[in-house]
């Protein structure tokens, strides 16, 4: 059974991190989509941001199937943020 300083080192590797950035990221981005606002969008700009700066960390590492994951999560969650932004609801609501 693992102690709570295993634990501790896991969740303060690189992979951890930008796994964790990027779950952050989905949350912000699925507020953003359920109720949009001007705070709702940039708030997940910026933790778009974060959580490309933490996979391009991890991207050090040498395991790189979690970070492919990572990648793949975050260009997921790009797309989506992006699709809101292009949507007419959005647009709409700026006029």
């Amino acid at each position: 059974m693992p102690n709570k300083y295993d634990s501790s080192l896991q969740s303060q590797n690189p992979i951890s991190q930008a796994q964790n950035a990027v779950k952050t990221a989905r949350n912000a981005v699925s507020q953003a989509m359920s109720h949009p606002s001007d705070q709702s969008i940039e708030q997940a700009e910026q933790s778009l941001q974060h959580a490309e700066r933490a996979v391009e960390q991890a991207g050090l590492s040498l395991n790189q199937q979690p970070v492919e994951l990572a990648e793949a999560m975050l260009e997921e969650q790009q797309d989506r943020l992006n699709s809101l932004l292009a949507s007419e609801q959005w647009e709409n609501r700026e006029e």
